[in-house]
């Protein structure tokens, strides 16, 4: 099983924008498809700069979120500011966290691989806590050695 960690975090606040996904959430090219496609766009347009230029942080958020009967994708920071653009403040709450840390060449690999192990392994396989819902993040929080690093949080509760 893939090494993972459960962590305490507080109450936090990412500011995302994001694409509501189409495919059906067991069409798993469907739905890489379009986070790919969403992300080439943010990237193009400047929306992830914008973003970068007013986080608190270097961290840039990958978020999953089911809400209103959407499965959304975001791109996102933690900030106090806002954009001209339509955003969402997505809450996350105080809790424990199950936590994943990961490399890869690209912030998309890293993503999707750590989206893979903490659904497809750790999830599936650990007894004593569950995900019930809410929003869960990639966090990118840099690069060393030509890789790009980051974590998974996945809000949990102890069974």
């Amino acid at each position: 099983m893939a090494n993972y960690t459960i962590e305490e975090k507080d109450n936090f606040t990412v500011l995302g924008i994001g694409v509501e996904l189409k495919s059906s959430y067991t069409d798993y090219a469907g739905i890489n498809k379009e986070k790919a496609d969403f992300w080439q766009r943010v990237r193009q347009d400047g929306t992830l700069d914008t973003l970068k230029s007013i986080a608190t942080n270097k961290y840039i958020f990958t978020v999953n979120e089911a809400i209103n009967n959407k499965m959304m994708h975001y791109a996102g920071v933690m900030t106090d500011a806002s954009v001209a653009v339509e955003s969402r403040d997505i809450q996350f709450p105080k809790g424990e966290y199950l936590i994943i840390k990961g490399e890869a060449a690209t912030s998309e690999e890293l993503s999707n691989m750590l989206t893979g192990i903490a659904f497809g392994q750790v999830l599936s396989e650990v007894t004593d806590i569950a995900y019930v819902g809410g929003p869960n993040a990639s966090v990118e929080m840099g690069q060393r050695n030509g890789l790009v690093f980051g974590e998974m949080w996945i809000p949990v509760v102890r069974k």
